[in-house]
Order: C-alpha cells, then structure tokens, then sequence
C-alpha cells in the first residue's frame, strides 16, 4: 500500500493493471530461480545537483492533490526548502483515483524534463498509477536532459524505470505533500544540494527512553556488502518483475519498505522476488520500516512481520538487517536510487560511497 491510498486495495489495483502477484509458500534457498536474461545495466548519470533559487517541478504521477494537500501548502513547501514551485498543470485533475489520465499525467511528467528552466522534479504524493506511466514516458528525452527525481512510495515505479531505462540516478525521500520534519529535510539537502555522502545509522534508544521503538534494529544476517542501492515499496517493485522497466539487481543493495499490507502477503511478495531471481543477485538488504503491516485477524498461528523477513532474508546468504529509517514515516532519510553504497548489518548503518548528483 501506498501513502494515503484507502479507495481500493492495492493487490486489486495491480491485478486491474495486469500484473498478478505470486502465491507464497514460503522462501528458500532452492527457490531463488534465475530470471532470464536482462538487457545490461546503462552507465550511471547523475542529475544536477540543486541549488537555492532553482526551479522545482511538482508532478502527480499517481493519485490527485486533493482538500488535505491544497496547492497554496504546496507551493509554501517548495518555497520553505528555497527553490520555486512549477506546479504541474494536471495536479488536481481527476480521473476515478487517479490525476488524470495516463497520457495526461506521463505529459506533465515529460513537460518537465522538457523544461530547460526546471532544474528537478518532485512528485506531490503516491498513491497508485505511476507504473501506469511508463509506457508512455520517453526514456531517450529523459537521457538527453537528465533531472533530479523524488519521490517515494507508489512513485517507486518511476526511479527504478528511470534506473532501468537510463541509468539516471533518482532520491527515495519524502514526497512534497508528506511530513517534513527536520531529520527529512536535512538528509534531503545533504543528499539533493549539497552532494554529501552521509552516513545513516539505524535508531536505537536508551531503556529509560519513552519513545517509539519501531527503528530498533534487527539484524538478519551480519557482515558488509557494497553495491548499488535498489528498492523502495515492496508492493511496487515486485509488481514490476517480468517487465522491462526493473533494473538488473546483480550485487546491488536491496532496499524495501512497506505500509498496509498483511504478513502474510509481505511473505507472498517476498517469494514472487526470490521465485523471479531478485533476490538471488543481490549483494545485501535493507529493509526499512513496515508501518502498520499487522493482520488484525491474525491469531496464535500467524507469523509476525520479523519472522517473515527473518525466513526470507537470511537464507540469502547476504547481508541484511530491519529497521533503517525510510518508508512511511516522518523524518525518512533520502537515499539516491541507482547511487553506490556499503551496508554494515552488524552495525544498521547504510554510508553513500559518492554524491547522488553532480
């Protein structure tokens, strides 16, 4: 499930669409089939960096901004991180859940990158219908006039087409319309402004600590790994197998999160990544943070969300650990899509080996 998405269950949305998930039966090591082959990796581009003053085009590749998300709040957003909104003229249109038709909203999308006065891209919000785009987004004019894109949740279809297609390296990070708490902003700068390489390390709190401890971290199996980080919302990426827009994962860092979805059908997505081959080439995992992913029926008999990660993950024989701080939560930190990076599962850290933009 996505950000704010209640009209319709997401496994409903993705069969609508076409892509059907796999039944699980549970993950093992002599389930990691081999997906066939796939077209090599492109180079790398990094977008330019962004700069005070700049111009921000906000985009809906998904659901419409509606009461809550009004365009004045918008703009003043944008204008808080010192850059000028370029409102996509399609963000209230509606078309059942979504902002407008496909064509319609992969327009909008490409009039940014046509834009020679807009220096990045930011989706207002997630949803579902971004995956919907990508048939009609032109890959090569993207290449030609590369731009930062963000965004996080549904609009994961987008930064992985982006890193299948062109290699163009995108953000993970807070939508526009999401919560921007200090933690949020400062990682989105380090990472979209200034070019750092910071270091994140899971959350952990002292006993005497009153706070939430869904950050604490839990690690699968230790060790380090190093590769390109590869991910977002599990429901996303894993109704992208067996089409042209999911990039190779040979020795990349896995990345998942998730909101809304049951134990039992994180362990069916799971399984639909390790029976397609996914899981089978990646260096290490990072699974950030699940919110709300408990069955409400479920009873003595049900696996916790822990044990359906524990079962799938460790058997990979790679590093992997819960717990790092994005997904569907306040202050999420901003991880470039398609960018180098070295996990420590012992430690819960994720460091950038080098700038996400140029």
């Amino acid at each position: 499930m996505t950000q704010a998405f209640r009209m319709m269950n997401r496994r409903d949305a993705l069969a609508g669409f076409g892509i059907a998930a796999v039944a699980s039966t549970g993950v093992g090591a002599s389930a990691r089939a081999r997906q066939p082959a796939v077209q090599p990796a492109p180079a790398s581009i990094k977008p330019p960096r962004l700069r005070p003053g700049d111009v921000l085009g906000v985009v809906a590749p998904a659901g419409f901004v509606g009461d809550r998300f009004g365009l004045e709040e918008i703009s003043a957003t944008v204008r808080a991180m010192g850059l000028v909104p370029r409102l996509a003229p399609h963000l209230t249109a509606r078309e059942g859940y979504l902002a407008g038709s496909d064509e319609v909203r992969a327009g909008d999308l490409m009039a940014m990158f046509a834009d020679p006065q807009v220096r990045g891209i930011m989706a207002v919000r997630g949803g579902w219908g971004s995956a919907r785009l990508l048939p009609y987004l032109d890959f090569a004019a993207i290449a030609r006039s590369p731009k930062l894109f963000a965004g996080f949740s549904d609009n994961t279809a987008i930064c992985l087409a982006l890193a299948a297609k062109t290699g163009l390296v995108s953000i993970h990070g807070p939508n526009v319309a999401a919560s921007w708490p200090p933690a949020a902003w400062d990682s989105f700068r380090r990472v979209a402004f200034a070019g750092e390489t910071p270091t994140y390390a899971v959350a952990t709190y002292s006993g005497a600590d009153l706070g939430p401890r869904r950050s604490d971290l839990r690690t699968f199996r230790g060790g380090k790994a190093q590769g390109r980080l590869l991910g977002g919302n599990l429901s996303v990426l894993s109704a992208l197998v067996g089409t042209p827009y999911l990039p190779d994962f040979t020795g990349s860092i896995l990345f998942l999160e998730e909101t809304n979805e049951s134990e039992y059908r994180i362990d069916r997505m799971l399984t639909q990544l390790a029976l397609s081959g996914v899981l089978g080439k990646v260096a290490g995992v990072v699974f950030g943070q699940c919110t709300n992913c408990t069955n409400p029926d479920g009873g003595w008999s049900n696996f916790t969300v822990y044990e359906v990660l524990d079962r799938a993950l460790t058997r990979l024989g790679v590093p992997a650990f819960q717990g790092a701080s994005f997904g569907h939560i306040a202050g999420q930190i901003s991880l470039p899509v398609g960018g180098l990076a070295q996990i420590d599962a012992d430690l819960g850290t994720i460091r950038l080996l080098e700038p996400a933009v140029a």
